[in-house]
C-alpha cells in the first residue's frame, strides 16, 4: 500500500474497509452501482461498457453480502467486490452473445467456470461486459444493435481497445475494480493499456476457460482487469487452479504468490531487446525506458537478450488464432454472414484463404518459438517490453454506423502481445504514465510459464513508478 496524493482508484482494500468499518454496506454500495449504471445509459456518449445487468440480481448478491458482513463470517476478500464479466463467458441469468446479434437469443442457465467461482467468493457480479464482436478485434468497435461503440474513461473520443473493451472501460471508470476479460491476441492487455489499469493475462489454462465461447483454442489465456497490481493478485489466487471441466490447465503446477512483496528487486534479472522494444511511438518510448531505469534502480539488472524470429512469430499466431477462429465458427459463417460487423466477416473470410499447411507449419514455428523463450529464460526472470506501440487511437463518425477496420493499425496494435499469446507464457501490463494529451500509457512484463508471481513482484514495484495518477474524464466514485 502507497500513501498517494490527489486522485487515486478505489480498489478492493477500499471497499474491504468501508464494510469492516461499517461506513457502507454491500447493499449500499449496490444501490450506488445501479444508479451509476442508469446514469451510464444516459450520458453523451452512453459509456458503453456493461451491456447487461440486472438490478435485482445486484441487490440479491450485495444483500447476501451485508448478512456475511454482518454475522462477520466473509468468504473471501472479494466478498461484496462489484465484478463484472465480459460477454464471451456464460453468466446466469444473461445472454451469451460474445458480441454479436444472433448468440444468446435465450437467458443462460449455467455458469462458466469463473463466474461461479467468483459467486462462491462472495463477489458482487454488476453485469457482462462490452466486446468486440466474437472478439476479433482490438480496438473494440461493435457498432450492432446490442452493442455500440464503449467510450475510453479518459478520452471519449477515443477506443478503448479490444476485445475485452468493456472490462478495462468499467474498471477505469470505476463502476467496478476488478473485471474479467479473455485474452488471445492481447485482448485483455490492449484494452488495459489503452483505459490506464492493470491487465493480467495468465499462463495458458492457468485459469478456467470453460464457459467463454472457445473461438481459438490454442492461444487464448484467462484474466483479471483492476486497478492495481495488489488487486490483480487476489483476483489471480482465487482464479489460478485446476478445473476438471477445462483439461488444458489440469495438470499446472499450484499458484503461488511468494516472494511477492520482496521489498526490492535484488537479484532478478530483466531481458530486454531493444530493436523489438524501441519500435514504438517516440512519446511512448520515452516513458517505458525512464520506467525500466526504475526497476533498475530497485536493485534488478538489465540484460540485452535477443527475440529470434518475431516476424514468423507474429504471422503463425494471426495463422493459428484466425484458423482456429474459422473452423469454430464455420456454421455461424455460413448461416449469420449477413448479421456479422464487417470487419468480422472481412477477418473470417481471410481466415478461410489458410491451408492445413500452412497451420502445421505455424505450429512448427510455435515450438522453435517455446525452445527460444526456454533458453531466454534460463538467463533472465523476465522480459520487458511497451504494452502497446501507440496509445489509444480516436474514433471516427463513420465508425459508429459502420465499424473501424484498419488492418496495419490493429497489427501493430498487437506488436507486442503475440508472442505471449503463440507461446502461452505469461503477461502483465501496468500503467506507468501518460501521453502529452493525456492517453494512458503502460509497460508490458512477460515471465516463463506458471511464474505469475515474479510478474506481480514486478508490477507491485512498477506501479509506483508513476507519479500521479490522472483521474479520467469519465469516473464514478462508488464509495463516496
Amino acid at each position: 500500500d502507497s500513501a498517494r496524493n490527489g486522485f487515486s482508484f478505489k480498489g478492493i482494500k477500499d471497499y474491504l474497509e468501508c464494510y469492516r468499518s461499517g461506513k457502507l454496506t454491500p447493499s449500499q454500495v449496490a444501490k450506488n452501482i445501479i444508479a451509476m449504471l442508469e446514469d451510464c445509459e444516459k450520458s453523451t456518449p452512453p459509456l458503453r461498457a456493461i451491456v447487461q445487468w440486472d438490478q435485482e440480481q445486484i441487490m440479491l448478491m450485495a444483500e447476501a453480502s451485508t448478512t456475511r458482513y454482518r454475522n462477520k463470517c466473509t468468504l473471501s476478500y472479494l466478498d461484496g467486490i462489484p465484478v463484472c464479466l465480459k460477454e464471451e463467458f456464460k453468466v446466469v441469468p444473461y445472454h451469451h452473445r460474445v458480441g454479436t446479434v444472433y448468440l444468446g437469443t435465450e437467458p443462460e442457465t449455467e455458469d462458466a467456470t469463473v463466474a461461479k467461482k467468483l459467486r462462491e467468493a462472495g463477489a458482487i457480479i454488476i453485469g457482462v461486459s462490452n466486446m468486440h464482436e466474437l472478439g476479433s478485434g482490438t480496438t473494440g468497435c461493435n457498432p450492432n444493435r446490442f452493442h455500440k461503440i464503449p467510450r475510453n474513461p479518459y478520452k471519449p473520443n477515443h477506443f478503448t481497445g479490444g476485445s475485452s473493451s468493456g472490462s478495462a472501460a468499467a474498471v477505469a471508470a470505476g463502476l467496478c475494480p476488478v473485471a474479467i476479460g479473455t485474452d488471445g491476441g492481447g485482448s485483455v492487455r490492449i484494452p488495459s493499456s489503452y483505459c490506464g489499469v492493470v491487465g493480467l493475462k495468465g499462463t495458458f489454462g492457468r485459469i478456467s476457460c470453460h464457459g467463454s465461447l472457445p473461438l481459438s483454442y490454442s492461444t487464448v489465456s484467462v484474466g483479471p482487469i483492476c486497478t492495481s497490481v495488489a488487486d490483480a493478485a487476489i483476483v489471480y489466487s482465487i482464479l489460478a487452479q485446476p478445473d476438471p471441466l477445462y483439461l488444458y490447465g489440469l495438470k499446472q503446477p499450484k499458484a503461488t504468490l511468494s516472494g511477492i512483496c520482496a521489498p526490492d528487486l535484488k537479484g532478478l534479472k530483466l531481458g530486454v531487446d531493444w530493436t523489438f522494444f524501441k519500435a514504438c511511438d517516440a512519446e511512448v518510448l520515452s516513458v517505458c525506458e525512464k520506467a525500466v531505469e526504475h526497476l533498475q534502480s530497485l536493485g534488478a539488472s538489465v540484460v540485452e537478450v535477443s527475440l529470434p524470429e518475431m516476424e514468423e512469430a507474429r504471422v503463425a499466431h494471426v495463422i493459428c488464432i484466425l484458423s482456429e477462429m474459422r473452423d469454430f465458427l464455420q456454421p455461424d459463417f455460413n448461416k449469420h454472414f449477413q448479421e456479422m460487423n464487417l470487419d468480422t466477416r472481412a477477418n473470417l473470410a481471410l481466415a478461410s484463404q489458410f491451408t492445413a499447411l500452412d497451420y502445421i507449419t505455424a505450429n512448427r514455428q510455435r515450438t522453435r518459438s517455446m525452445e527460444f523463450l526456454r533458453e531466454i529464460f534460463s538467463t533472465v526472470n523476465c522480459i520487458l517490453t511497451p504494452a502497446v506501440p501507440s496509445t489509444a487511437p480516436r474514433i471516427y463518425e463513420s465508425d459508429l454506423l459502420s465499424g473501424s477496420s484498419d488492418i496495419s493499425s490493429t497489427v501493430r496494435s498487437m506488436r507486442f502481445m503475440q508472442l505471449g499469446n503463440f507461446t502461452g507464457i505469461p503477461g502483465l501490463v501496468v500503467p506507468i504514465g501518460y501521453s502529452a494529451a493525456g492517453l494512458p500509457i503502460n509497460l508490458q512484463v512477460m515471465a516463463k510459464w506458471w511464474d505469475e508471481a515474479v510478474l506481480l513482484r514486478i508490477g507491485l514495484k512498477l506501479e509506483q513508478f508513476r507519479s500521479q495518477t490522472k483521474k479520467p474524464s469519465i469516473y464514478y466514485d462508488i464509495l463516496a
